[in-house]
């Protein structure tokens, strides 16, 4: 299974490609966007994270990378892609839910608007039983976006980290919608 292109009221979601490139080096090279990822990254960091991300599509039917695109003006990117590491649980049937927008569309809605529409492909396209998202617990703006978006606090957790940002020592926050939540939500309307 391909990559599906996705529409909302106001986006495309298109599976990222090499045409996006360039607004993905600007998205990573705002400090702001990056302020709760890492430090900013250089145009050469971001061409090696872009092929990273390409070759995900490749590993994960139907998941990967999408290019939100409003009036085809790049917006920054939305993901679904397997868990990674053994305290997400179990690869089957769940994906992580991430997103990454422009300074430029932050506070439009757009970041929920994608996130709904890749919560109801994963699990009425693709068959998924879990999504989940995580960010750090001072992520005020992206916690907010996972709650918009009907999905619940399930735990706060701690990394180690070689170069902790500030913020790091009150943890990781793990969302997460299951399917028969997100079917019982949309039930009741």
């Amino acid at each position: 299974m391909t990559q599906a292109t996705l529409r909302t009221a106001r986006l495309s979601l298109v599976p990222l490609a090499d045409e996006h490139l360039d607004g993905e080096i600007a998205l990573d090279a705002d400090p702001e966007v990056m302020r709760f990822l890492g430090p900013v990254c250089s145009a050469e960091q971001v061409r090696r994270s872009h092929r990273r991300r390409l070759a995900l599509a490749e590993q994960a039917p139907g998941l990967g990378f999408w290019a939100g695109l409003v009036d085809g003006e790049f917006v920054g990117w939305w993901l679904l892609e397997p868990p990674r590491r053994a305290d997400q649980g179990p690869v089957e049937g769940q994906a992580e839910l991430g997103y990454r927008l422009a300074r430029k569309w932050w506070r439009r809605g757009l970041g929920s608007e994608g996130a709904r529409e890749l919560i109801r492909h994963g699990f009425v396209d693709l068959g998924l039983g879990r999504i989940f998202a995580e960010t750090m617990a001072v992520n005020v703006a992206s916690r907010a976006t996972m709650a918009a978006v009907g999905m619940r606090h399930v735990r706060t957790f701690h990394q180690s980290w070689p170069d902790p940002l500030p913020g790091t020592e009150h943890g990781e926050v793990e969302y997460e919608i299951t399917r028969q939540q997100w079917e019982e939500s949309a039930a009741a309307g």
